[in-house]
């Protein structure tokens, strides 16, 4: 039976469609770093300018002058990192033994996170202050991390446990077999093999606690213990219609997203590669 060819527009629909949404979601990313580096009277003009004419850094040195910039910087990688980093290890602690233990309760256990994922954490903001204020540690990053941490734990252990569950058990027993014990064969057999499933909910965990604005907002009080998304809200309302340093701004707080996708994005790549079997 002869194979039907696809019609030359059947071909061509799906490209077509790819191009559009390709547009659609870098276009606004485009015009904020273009923005950032226009002069102002390219900015203001009516005619719009889609190159700048003379670029400058005028409005990026206006936007790390800017109160507390640095201050904030400061804290939100502090609250970001050691967030990621936490949710990293207690997730494989927990989806190691979600995959490779037997005990009561467990599919319970596993219905819990899926729930805990679902919630809304808006909803808890006011509980969550309370807890913070009754421990006197309002103002503080501690807080902060903590919650971040369990904000991204739930997706970090589904995730995990999905990357975990895929290698196969034989390759733990060979190495304990050969004379590991289980935690060495975990870290030496099996911990290289999660290479993709770490890097893709590292940078999940760190888009979300990097983002983060309604707890900051309501536990931090003081300027010197705020994130960037408070700072990049202030810094609009103080600088009004200074269109150019609002999006010099935003692009310096999109910035370490990007560059860290970037980063992952290869590495994960990287880890597919190294991360295969032979036999």
């Amino acid at each position: 039976m002869r194979r039907s060819t696809p019609s030359k527009a059947a071909r061509i629909w799906p490209g077509a469609i790819a191009v559009l949404l390709f547009i659609g979601f870098t276009f606004p990313v485009y015009w904020m770093f273009a923005t950032a580096f226009k002069p102002t009277s390219d900015i203001v003009t009516e005619d719009p300018v889609w190159f700048p004419s003379h670029p400058t850094l005028e409005h990026f040195k206006t936007a790390v002058q800017a109160d507390n910039f640095w201050t904030m910087v400061r804290n939100s990688l502090t609250v970001t990192v050691l967030a990621v980093l936490l949710s990293l290890a207690i997730a494989l602690l927990a989806s190691f033994a979600m995959t490779r233990m037997r005990f009561k309760g467990r599919r319970g256990f596993i219905l819990t996170f899926m729930i805990a994922q679902m919630a809304p954490w808006e909803v808890m903001v006011i509980a969550i202050y309370m807890l913070v204020r009754d421990a006197d540690m309002l103002n503080s990053l501690l807080p902060l991390t903590l919650f971040y941490m369990v904000m991204v734990l739930p997706f970090t252990i589904l995730t995990l446990r999905g990357f975990l569950a895929a290698v196969p058990r034989e390759l733990e027993e060979s190495a304990m077999v050969d004379g590991c014990t289980r935690p060495q064969a975990f870290i030496k057999v099996i911990f290289p093999l999660l290479a993709p499933g770490l890097m893709s909910t590292s940078l999940f965990g760190f888009i979300t606690a990097w983002n983060e604005y309604p707890l900051v907002l309501i536990l931090n009080k003081d300027q010197e213990a705020q994130t960037l998304p408070l700072w990049l809200s202030q810094f609009q309302t103080a600088f009004g219609d200074d269109w150019g340093a609002t999006m010099a701004a935003a692009s310096l707080f999109a910035l370490p997203i990007l560059l860290l996708f970037l980063f992952l994005q290869r590495k994960a790549v990287g880890g597919l590669t190294s991360g295969a079997v032979k036999g």
